[in-house]
């Protein structure tokens, strides 16, 4: 006879291990997401809450969106998979010329992912082979920052900075070090944009070289601006003076960009408004407005050229993944960078900023806040954490906006917004007045 205990019920919580989340709590005091339209979920009794985070920093096009779903629906039934070890498929050539047109002069080499954790494990294996291929093996150290998430991959979790990632497991990778963050909220308190203090935080880098030996160092992976650890923008000048340390010293700068790349900031990507370029970008979420997993690494063609042309006839590069370049996802890639070109999503977001800076600025005076923060479509409100309760404040108010139709992020005691670039000034207002009744009611 069957084990009635193992068939699986309608709404049953308990098989899915959910990933980042109290499960314990969560399963107690469920809040589920049925449907999505626009700027908008809908939960599974139709009541709607507005999407403050663009999903998970991701969709930035809003939900929903036909021309996604079309091409989607129409490769399935063309092609529902093919590999690309020593194969290929039309798409995922088209894609990838797609994507080249977009990042910054010279970054053309596309290698397709499934994840910004793929991405950024990846990144750092191109990197290495860069090194090995041109004779200098000997340039194995990766460099990441304080507070930097960079995914759940050994590489990434090894040189990001976020210690309760790296805690629970315990063995990362050997040869890692760490700038310091770019933090500073005694000088840059309350903010609008880029913060005037903190550009000589790159001359750590300096300290690292002295330290290790530049011929030890293979690469410095940074996200432009940080976002999972609470929207930490780079201070004015910071990024070109890491550029310039790393160009004195044969060092590779990669760009983690999964959350700025594709409009966020009102450019393409964050280099562009940043007016930095590095040696390769990682990039995510955006890539397909997350309506497929797809991710990228960029790299420069010089990278590409030197591991190619160093290496025996045969296979150049060890590494890929089963779903590179999967046709679907590469359908979504393309439809997504048509929907960008067509609706100019990036000036959409420009156009947005200094409505959006002033409304959440105004939030400085409500009970608790210590700090704004923001750039491009991006805004964080840090709230003064409870005694003997990190965090605490933070997750109630997440619940209390949830609750009240609008969709937040909590990273410790700070709240993140990254709304869809589709966003309009009324929603912005929504948003910054949910905020506020959410903020004042758990003070």
């Amino acid at each position: 006879m069957p084990d009635d205990s193992r068939v699986s019920r309608p709404n049953d919580l308990e098989a899915f291990w959910m990933p980042y989340t109290d499960n314990r709590y969560f399963k107690a005091n469920p809040r589920l997401l049925a449907r999505a339209e626009g700027m908008s979920y809908f939960t599974p009794e139709g009541r709607e809450v507005l999407d403050a985070t663009a999903g998970l920093w991701c969709c930035n096009a809003g939900h929903g969106r036909r021309q996604i779903t079309e091409a989607i629906q129409r490769q399935a039934g063309i092609l529902d998979f093919a590999p690309t070890f020593n194969l290929g498929h039309p798409l995922a050539f088209e894609a990838a010329a797609r994507v080249a047109e977009m990042t910054p002069a010279g970054l053309d080499r596309v290698f397709f992912t499934n994840s910004g954790s793929e991405s950024a494990d990846t990144a750092l294996k191109i990197a290495l082979a860069y090194h090995r291929a041109r004779g200098q093996a000997q340039r194995v150290r990766l460099i990441g920052r304080e507070r930097g998430y960079h995914g759940v991959g050994f590489g990434g979790m090894s040189v990001g900075g976020i210690g309760g990632n790296r805690k629970q497991f315990g063995a990362m990778l050997p040869y890692t070090d760490h700038l310091p963050h770019t933090h500073l909220p005694d000088q840059n308190r309350f903010t609008r944009g880029q913060p005037e203090h903190g550009a000589a935080l790159a001359d750590k880098l300096e300290d690292l070289v002295t330290l290790h030996g530049a011929d030890t160092i293979a690469a410095v992976m940074v996200e432009p601006m940080a976002g999972s650890t609470g929207v930490l923008v780079p201070p004015k000048g910071y990024l070109n003076r890491l550029r310039a340390i790393c160009d004195k010293y044969g060092i590779l700068l990669i760009y983690d960009e999964v959350i700025t790349g594709f409009g966020r900031l009102g450019t393409a990507f964050a280099a562009d408004r940043l007016g930095v370029v590095p040696d390769i970008m990682t990039m995510a979420k955006g890539l397909t407005n997350a309506a497929v997993p797809m991710g990228a690494v960029v790299t420069s063609n010089g990278i590409y050229d030197t591991i190619v042309d160093a290496s025996p006839a045969g296979i150049e590069l060890f590494h890929g993944y089963t779903y590179s370049g999967h046709p679907l996802a590469s359908a979504a890639a393309i439809a997504t960078l048509d929907l960008h070109r067509a609706e100019d999503l990036p000036g959409r977001a420009a156009a947005m900023e200094p409505y959006w800076q002033g409304a959440i600025h105004a939030l400085h005076d409500a009970p608790g806040v210590v700090d704004v923060r923001d750039l491009g479509l991006v805004g964080a409100v840090e709230l003064a954490p409870r005694a003997g309760a990190p965090g605490a404040r933070a997750m109630e108010v997440f619940r209390r906006c949830f609750d009240r139709g609008v969709l937040v992020r909590v990273t410790g005691d700070i709240i993140a917004m990254s709304p869809p670039l589709i966003v309009e000034n009324h929603h912005v207002d929504r948003i910054v007045e949910t905020l506020r009744e959410a903020v004042g009611a758990v003070a």
